[in-house]
């Protein structure tokens, strides 16, 4: 029997005490799956000071004062939090004002590398303090990226973390640093071997934390197999394409999954009625709940589309966009949330001011958490015509609930969703693959056809929602790549 590891998750983002995307989810999910197989789990995140409520979340203070040497001139002093995501699984908050509690956005500071910089030192920091030794630290995405620079470096005689290896998850490639990678010039690129400038440094924000991650971590991981195969070519790789493909044998994908236990409509609270795939008829009074929530037209049988993303070009809104004038004319109804670029989202506005009776668009990412399962569970398809998709849970969590995605197969997308064939009776969404409105327009029109059959529409929403995509197997797959880590 293999050995119960000790595991460290570092994450800009948690669920439930702060998030922005799917980070936060898995972040959490994970660490409590993890927990769950028996290994030692303990999680990091900043202390988001105007965001996170201590008392609401029973934080307690372990260390106070604590003085993290950032390189052989600069100091400065850190909080540690704890409280806890399950019995057993403690979370760990580094507190420090200045980086982490001027605002209450999580990101967006002008001083977005120096910021993480301090995270990532008050980590290592951390681990030495509870003498922790761990075996695996696993960094999430660019905020973490200098963890795996570090200790190959000014860590590496660390007692602590003498034998501890690093995975870094790249969540999606495009964030690299503290602001658009595309925007540095030639001359200030970050190589990616040099000596890390100190804070007051301007060269300090163009530091790439993701490309410093894949040159020293001991292995890195995307959150889909299909997003593996993607950025090791010019197309996707943003830049970075040609160190992934010289570490290939050490880039691993695994799918992301879901939390069932937070995401279940036969317990959802926020649902008109909770039904399961063995009822799934019933999620027509979630129709009627969701179209008197929006005020759209209460019709039963009108088809709803539903989307409930960041309104950004990765996510396909160039392609709607171009559209929806056409889409506006069908007999379906439409309800868009999420925060993301003023371009589109004006442009929507527009049209649903000129349409109230079919289209609905709500900006706001708060508007996104608190109803995102009744729209889930009130809606019959979920659109998603992502440009690029690293992985996404959108798609998995409104299958969950019996709404049935059409996206682009690409990414996550083309990992976690199957085709529907009407011959084979197979399949869990309807998908596309070129990147141009017209092939989304006849995915969107070969799925109405089919909404109309019910004898067809019933059986597929069943297996959409019995489809296994909770956390127990890819857990299970990163601790396989945890114990290859250390064997190598």
């Amino acid at each position: 029997m293999k050995k119960l590891l000790k595991i460290v998750q570092v994450a800009s983002e948690v669920a439930p005490f702060s998030k922005t995307g799917g980070l936060a989810d898995v972040s959490r999910s994970l660490s409590k799956a993890l927990r769950r197989l028996g290994h030692k789990v303990i999680v990091i995140t900043p202390l988001y000071g105007r965001s996170i409520d201590k008392e609401e979340h029973h934080l307690e203070l372990i260390f106070s004062d604590i003085v993290l040497r950032l390189n052989s001139q600069e100091k400065i002093k850190v909080n540690y939090w704890r409280g806890y995501l399950m019995d057993g699984l403690p979370v760990y908050f580094v507190e420090c004002p200045k980086y982490f509690s001027k605002h209450t956005r999580l990101y967006g500071s002008d001083q977005e590398n120096a910021r993480f910089l301090v995270f990532n030192v008050a980590v290592l920091k951390l681990l030495s303090l509870l003498k922790f030794s761990a075996d695996i630290i696993q960094c999430h995405d660019w905020q973490t990226g200098l963890i795996p620079y570090y200790l190959k470096t000014e860590f590496r005689y660390s007692q602590t973390l003498i034998k501890t290896k690093t995975i870094f998850t790249i969540h999606n490639l495009i964030f690299q640093l503290g602001h658009n990678w595309w925007g540095i010039l030639p001359e200030h690129k970050d190589y990616g071997r040099s000596r890390l400038p100190h804070l007051a440094d301007p060269a300090l924000e163009n530091i790439n934390f993701a490309k410093r991650a894949i040159l020293s971590a001991d292995f890195i991981n995307t959150v889909s197999e299909q997003y593996r195969e993607e950025i090791m070519t010019k197309r996707f790789g943003q830049d970075l394409n040609r160190i992934l493909q010289n570490r290939a044998d050490r880039l691993v994908g695994i799918v992301n999954g879901i939390d069932y236990n937070t995401y279940n409509p036969a317990q959802d609270t926020a649902l008109a009625k909770n039904y399961s795939f063995s009822n799934s008829e019933v999620k027509s009074e979630n129709k009627i709940k969701l179209q008197q929530t929006f005020g759209l037209p209460v019709i039963k049988d009108m088809p709803i589309f539903c989307t409930t993303s960041r309104v950004t070009f990765q996510k396909g809104f160039e392609l709607l966009i171009k559209l929806f004038p056409e889409l506006i004319k069908l007999e379906a109804q439409f309800i868009i949330i999420g925060a993301g670029d003023k371009k589109y989202i004006g442009e929507l506005q527009k049209l649903a001011r000129k349409n109230p009776e079919k289209l609905v668009i709500v900006p706001s990412h708060e508007a996104n958490q608190l109803y995102e399962t009744l729209v889930y569970a009130g809606a019959d398809f979920f659109l998603l015509p992502s440009n690029y998709e690293p992985c996404g849970i959108n798609q998995l969590i409104a299958m969950r609930y019996g709404c049935v995605p059409i996206v682009r197969a690409i990414g996550g997308l083309y990992d976690t969703v199957e085709d529907f064939s009407a011959v084979a009776r197979r399949g869990t969404g309807f998908t596309f693959e070129n990147d141009n409105e017209f092939d989304l327009h006849g995915a969107i029109i070969r799925a109405l056809e089919h909404y109309k059959n019910k004898r067809v529409w019933r059986p597929l929403v069943k297996r959409a929602m019995r489809q296994s995509n909770g956390w127990e197997i890819p857990a299970k797959k990163y601790v396989e790549l945890y114990y290859k880590a250390l064997k190598n």
